[in-house]
Parts: structure tokens; sequence; C-alpha cells
């Protein structure tokens, strides 16, 4: 099949992986919440060798995910795993000792109620000191950074009422629930934020 393209990993890779090379210096094992095309597991595969990367994403995406991974193999980035934020226990089938996560472009894609099961779903399956790095648009005491992401955010509600750019502090307020502390909010191109959290 043709590999599906998404610009907008190509534009933002270089810089999220410059965070990223810093922030799991210590970790081994890195979940990918939300794989999409497969680009950037195997452009951060590539560059961070001492990770295994894990991609997982809806079985519909699995195909294209598997043709970046069959055109680039990396031999540290796995096969997409099945993960369903909607199921029961979306991660607890998958005790493989993670201890990073990485999604990107993600929490505005999907609901509400999906935001708080994958706060959840990490406070019940990572064990401390767990890296979470979280990419993508935020408000800021109820504000947009830009205006092309409140112009955003009316697409997306537009597409999907439950879709839209969060609030960074009720994500806050998730991530100190689930035993996460923020220690550091990276401002990136594009009107884009790449949270990172221990957790504790």
């Amino acid at each position: 099949m043709n590999k599906p393209f998404s610009q907008a990993c190509e534009n933002n890779k270089r810089a999220i992986l410059e965070v990223l090379t810093k922030t799991l210096t210590n970790s081994n094992n890195v979940l990918e919440i939300g794989s999409g095309t497969g680009q950037h597991a195997v452009f951060f595969g590539q560059h961070l060798p001492h990770l295994t990367w894990q991609t997982s994403d809806l079985e519909l995406n699995h195909a294209g995910i598997n043709a970046w991974l069959d055109e680039i193999p990396c031999a540290n980035v796995k096969k997409p795993l099945v993960i369903d934020l909607n199921e029961t226990s979306p991660i607890t089938q998958y005790q493989r000792n993670f201890d990073a996560i990485f999604t990107a472009n993600t929490l505005h894609i999907i609901s509400w109620s999906l935001v708080v099961k994958f706060f959840q779903a990490i406070a019940e399956n990572f064990p401390a000191k767990a890296t979470i790095c979280i990419y993508g648009p935020f408000k800021y005491k109820g504000n947009f950074t830009s205006e092309s992401n409140a112009n955003f955010d009316l697409w997306l509600k537009d597409r999907d009422i439950n879709s839209g750019i969060r609030d960074f502090e009720a994500v806050l307020t998730l991530a100190t629930a689930a035993g996460l502390t923020l220690i550091d909010d990276n401002q990136m191109p594009a009107n884009n934020q790449l949270l990172v959290f221990i957790k504790q």
C-alpha cells in the first residue's frame, strides 16, 4: 500500500526530537499512544537507538504504520498494538514494563471523556519515575495561543463537537490526579506545546 503522509509530522519531527533527546535519556521502553501514520515512530526510532519504541493505534491505522515500518525498518521500533481508549482497560493488557509515553496531536482529537481515561490508564499502569510527553496545542487561562489555533478549534468542533483544543489547566488537574508532576512546558513551532511529566 502507499504510505500515509502527514505534513505536520514532517514539519514538527525535528523540534520534537530535540526535546525527546534530552527528556528520554534515562528511559528504555516508550509506548506511543496514537502513532497515526507511523512517521514519528520511524524517525524517533532512528535517532534514539537506545529506546525500544512501541507503536499503537486503532486497528484501522495499523496498515499505514506497518507500511512505514516495512520501508524504513528499525529493530528498536515495534509493530503496532491495538489501543482503543474506549476499551475498559486499554493499556492493562500490555504490561511490558513501559517507562515512558509519547503522544502527539491526540488530546484535541479524542473526546474529553477519553482524555480522562488516558490519564486514568497512566495512573493504573505506569511505574514511578515514568516520563510522559504530550505534544499538541493548548489553551491557557481559557485563551488560545494564536488566532490560527482559535480557527483550528472551530474546525475541530465543526468536524466533531466532542473534540477541541484543551485547557492546559484542566489537563494539569487530570495529570496531577494521576500522580504526575509537570517538569517542563516546551513552546514548539506552529503554536504547539510539548508537556513533560514525571510520575511520582
